[in-house]
């Protein structure tokens, strides 16, 4: 027999548990068929379900028919639980779509529909109360083809209708149908699997009408799977049990997993776990049965894992699941009087941990506890678990919408974090995404300027964080971020400077962009009698909503459109006041929309983005040994990276550093590391004549050149990088022979080659200059370092590097330096000195010339 695991959804009341019960009963599962409202369905276990009436956590019933074995996934209904529903569709073979058949497809269908669509799940359809007065048969059918797809098809017609119909949901089954009039079951599957095709059922499955029906086109046509053979799970869920055991349920992708065998993986912080898996859980409702092993396509909760998270990829899968759906509504809590409110934290932590999309916050500022959920129903279940859980009688505020904020224009966000020993710098590049994208992370930084390590770890750092807009200080969503440039030292540079200079990258890019304030939007049917529609159109146009021209639909009018959620609020016990019953407002989640009242909330919210030290837009550089903090706007004229949106002019040399003079080099160096000891004058002893003095031969001039540092200090050859580094690189040589013949100086050029796998290293001779590429594992600044030290005191050495940690190496072994802005103004100075030479030269030559013929 074939395992699937199917999960079965529907809108609220449309009978999802009904006929879970009646598959389960049908099939010989259970003996009795279970009803919710007498309080003993078998998938309904949890006190609250059961008091409400109503499935809000998702639970597995194990049931057979003739050729499969079915993990049937029990899911919410109501809208506040739908991130519980999502969260299982990465395990799911295939799912059942329940559709209320006395309302049709209602706002929340239609948002199931969307998710199953988003995770490309096959789906079987069941209309259920079917005996109750309604639509009828046909306009359901018509309804479902309109609203959902045009491929539902009708599975309770004879096979040559349905065959028919499933020919024209693909060219190739068409081509065949066409060709010999044939349809195979196994063309009806492929359908099904690739999401071209949709069996629709009608039904009671209170009476038990339409269920075995059901039940044998699911045994039909289910998609068949195959596993590899190497381990691979999602988890998509964490629970705890009675006995407050953790409990990490998952689906084997592949392969199979052993009871007491170790899993490696890494929590959400990035920090790796090895575990063993102690207790290997195969639950059917409330009971489970210990397993040795479990194969690939099947379900199990295994105890012993503390640190996975729900949408995570364990062994070989890699792809972790981010959900779509998340809260709109932030409550504060409010504790019992005398509790410590960071004792309670943690144990809140277990429920968020349990439901992703429950948010605890904490704020530090003002030291309260925040938790962002999806509605009223959802606030009061959580109410009800930290009494049940904790014993802890807590209430809430009335509650306020979660906004968020995005940017309008591009910008370059730059941190910079430099005390003492310390160094980093990033360059972000930000711009507006999609709406709705969220955030997306990228690098387009050469691994010449920053190794791969180093790269990751700032986008690590990007992701680890809801990084808070400028506004409101509310997150920041539908951001593209790359990361462009950066720049770390080989002895200074530790981790947490890369965080730091993140963080601050990212808020210095918001302070300098157009910032957008955004809210939830509601998109909504209001279906009213005609003669109330006038003041439908009224309440919707004063709650600042969008919506077409009103739709006929017997006696009444339907109005489709959109509005704020923060306008909403009870309007839906409005419109049953007004109508007497009669009207219906539904609502789904939109996503997040320009604020209607922005201005009104970023006045009321008071947010000071600089006054907020914790998310500070500032950078910290050094001089004179010590830290300073550079402000956000000032930042671009310390930062020792180019922009990579500033425009290149000629000539154009930008300053990355701070100059010090000599004096000021020193007292750094003497409290770093000591009193600077020179050679100390003394008379000569046996002091020769003049006459036999030895005359030193004049030093030779030697430049020391850092290549990448001073090839990225030139605008020109930075823009030609961007494009090829070698050809940037040829030209940089080609300027430096120049100059290194008009001074008459030698130039060993060193270049970073420590990035690439067994580079033993490379030197090269061009015409008078030395050209070295490092080995692997030693930069550009530790060659120079150890290299400085070694020269014979034949030569004067220069080194010219703008790092500034170099400058000081250099200083400290007596040596001279020279910036690469100075370098460049230099070279700059020699062209034009050859320049008027040359001119001078050929003025010189053509007054010789014209002298000569006015003579002859």
């Amino acid at each position: 027999m074939r395992n699937i695991v199917c999960g079965i959804l529907a809108h609220v009341d449309a009978g999802k548990t009904t006929l879970s019960e009646a598959m389960l009963y049908a099939t010989g599962m259970r003996r009795q068929l279970g009803r919710v409202d007498h309080k003993d369905a078998f998938l309904d276990t949890h006190d609250l379900e059961r008091q409400r009436g109503i499935t809000i956590f998702s639970k597995l019933a194990l049931l057979n028919t003739e050729h499969l074995q079915i993990t049937l996934v029990d899911t919410p209904g109501h809208v506040d639980f739908s991130a519980e529903a999502e969260r299982t569709m990465p395990i799911l073979d295939c799912a059942i779509l329940v559709i209320n058949g006395t309302d049709g497809v209602q706002a929340h269908t239609l948002t199931l529909w969307e998710l199953l669509q988003r995770y490309h799940i096959p789906t079987f359809l069941y209309v259920n109360k079917m005996d109750l007065p309604g639509k009828g048969k046909e306009a359901l059918l018509s309804q479902l083809q309109e609203r959902l797809s045009g491929n539902i098809v009708d599975f309770g017609a004879d096979f040559d209708t349905i065959a028919e119909a499933a020919a024209v949901c693909d060219e190739a089954v068409l081509e065949q149908y066409l060709n010999d009039g044939s349809v195979t079951a196994g063309n009806i599957q492929g359908l099904i699997a690739g999401r071209k095709l949709f069996p629709c059922c009608f039904g009671s499955a209170l009476k038990l009408e339409g269920v075995d029906e059901f039940l044998s086109i699911l045994d039909t046509y289910a998609p068949e799977n195959t596993y590899p053979e190497e381990f691979s799970a999602k988890v998509y869920k964490i629970s705890r049990d009675p006995q407050g055991n953790r409990l990490t349920w998952l689906k084997v992708t592949g392969g199979s997993l052993k009871v007491r065998s170790a899993l490696s993986y890494r929590n959400r912080d990035g920090k790796d776990f090895t575990e063993k898996c102690i207790q290997l859980r195969v639950y059917s409702g409330p009971q489970f049965t210990q397993a040795e092993e479990i194969p690939a396509g099947n379900c199990c909760a295994v105890q012993g894992l503390s640190a996975t998270y729900a949408g995570q990829s364990l062994g070989a899968d890699s792809d972790d699941t981010q959900p779509i759906l998340e809260p709109v509504m932030s409550y504060q809590i409010n504790l019992p009087a005398g509790k410590d409110p960071l004792t309670v934290l943690p144990q809140l932590r277990q429920l968020e941990e349990e439901d992703p999309q429950l948010h605890i916050l904490w704020d530090d500022r003002l030291k309260q506890i925040h938790a962002q959920l999806m509605g009223k129903v959802q606030l009061e279940i959580l109410q009800s678990l930290i009494l049940q859980r904790f014993d802890l009688p807590v209430t809430f505020d009335t509650g306020h919408i979660s906004y968020k904020e995005t940017i309008r224009t591009t910008v370059e966000g730059v941190g910079h974090f430099e005390p003492l020993r310390h160094y980093a710098e990033v360059h972000l590049l930000m711009e507006p995404g999609e709406p709705g994208s969220g955030i997306h992370i990228n690098s387009k930084c050469p691994l010449e300027i920053l190794d791969i390590n180093f790269q990751r770890l700032i986008l690590t750092h990007i992701a680890e964080k809801h990084h808070l807009g400028v506004l409101t200080g509310s997150p920041v969503t539908d951001l593209n971020i790359t990361l462009v440039s950066g720049r770390a030292h080989l002895k200074h540079t530790e981790g947490g400077d890369f965080r730091q200079a993140t963080y601050r990258a990212i808020r210095q890019g918001l302070m300098q962009a157009e910032s957008v304030l955004l809210e939830p939007w509601y998109e909504f049917v209001l279906t009213v009698p005609t003669p109330q529609i006038g003041r439908a159109i009224t309440d919707i146009r004063s709650m600042s909503g969008e919506f077409d021209s009103p739709e006929s639909s017997g006696d009444d009018s339907i109005l489709r459109g959109i509005v704020p959620v923060s306008e909403v609020r009870d309007y839906a016990s409005d419109v049953a006041s007004y109508t007497h019953g009669t009207g219906i407002f539904q609502t789904r989640l939109l996503g997040y929309r320009t604020c209607h009242n922005a201005d009104e909330i970023i006045e009321a919210r008071g947010y000071d983005p600089e006054a907020d030290l914790e998310n500070t837009p500032d950078s910290v550089f050094c001089a004179h040994g010590a830290g300073f903090t550079v402000k956000w706007n000032q930042v671009p004229e310390y930062m020792h990276l180019s922009s990579i949106l500033e425009k290149p002019a000629q000539p154009q040399i930008v300053t990355r550093n701070l100059r010090m003079d000599d004096k000021e080099l020193e007292r750094i160096m003497e409290r770093e590391f000591g009193p600077v000891r020179r050679r100390q004058y003394t008379a000569p002893v046996n002091r020769p004549a003049a006459d036999k003095l030895p005359i030193a031969p004049p030093k030779e001039n030697l430049l020391i050149v850092d290549g990448y540092n001073v090839l990225f200090a030139c605008d020109e050859l930075e823009q030609v990088a961007k494009i090829d580094l070698g050809s940037a690189r040829q030209r940089l040589i080609e300027l430096l022979d120049n100059y290194s013949s008009f001074k008459h100086c030698q130039i060993i050029l060193v270049f970073d080659g420590y990035r690439a796998k067994g580079n033993p290293g490379e030197k090269q001779l061009h015409n008078q200059m030395q050209i070295v590429y490092t080995k692997e594992g030693q930069t550009a600044d530790a060659y120079i370092e150890s290299m400085a030290t070694q020269i014979g005191s034949n030569y004067n050495v220069r080194v010219v590097t703008s790092d500034s940690l170099v400058q000081l190496s250099s200083f400290r072994s007596g040596l001279l330096r020279m910036s690469a802005r100075e370098l460049w103004m230099d070279i700059e100075r020699s062209e034009g000195q050859l320049r008027t030479l040359l001119e001078d030269f050929h003025q010189r030559e053509y007054r010789k010339f014209h002298k000569k013929e006015v003579h002859q």
